[in-house]
């Protein structure tokens, strides 16, 4: 499994990336002040951060206790990024319906946007993410 440093590696470099794209694409997208969207951002990407950093714990620890190996299939990697954004959607509602001033429907569709471009990106960051920084145990099991 990954290290504590190499998790928090992970969450903000994933974070910073997607901020940087989500930004100006959500500013442009709902026609709203990039300073708006930026906070919204930094403050979904800060809850993000925590969530993935215990999302990601618990699904090793679970992928090891039925697998064996935290070893990711195309198919694990689409479930595991359907549930990570399904979980944060569920956080993340109330605080962007409240700061924007818009109704829970209009949060939603936005953060549905958002949840919609973070499960494409998480599902391609992650596997770029492993490739370059595979597991040992990953080595292991393709030698063998």
């Amino acid at each position: 499994m990954r290290t504590a440093r190499d998790r928090i590696r992970h969450a903000i470099s994933f974070e910073i990336i997607g901020l940087a794209l989500v930004t100006p694409l959500g500013a442009c997208v709902f026609g709203m002040p990039m300073h708006e969207i930026g906070v919204i951002g930094i403050v979904g990407a800060t809850i993000a951060t925590l969530w993935n950093y215990i999302y990601n714990l618990g699904f090793d620890r679970i992928m090891q206790r039925l697998r064996g190996s935290t070893r990711k299939t195309g198919p694990i990697r689409l479930l595991h990024a359907i549930l990570f954004e399904t979980g944060l959607l569920i956080v993340l509602l109330p605080p962007i319906a409240w700061y924007l001033g818009i109704s829970l429907w209009q949060a939603f569709l936005m953060d549905v946007s958002f949840a919609l471009f973070y499960m494409g990106y998480a599902f391609v960051f992650n596997w770029a993410y492993d490739r370059l920084f595979p597991l040992p145990e990953w080595r292991r099991l393709e030698a063998a």
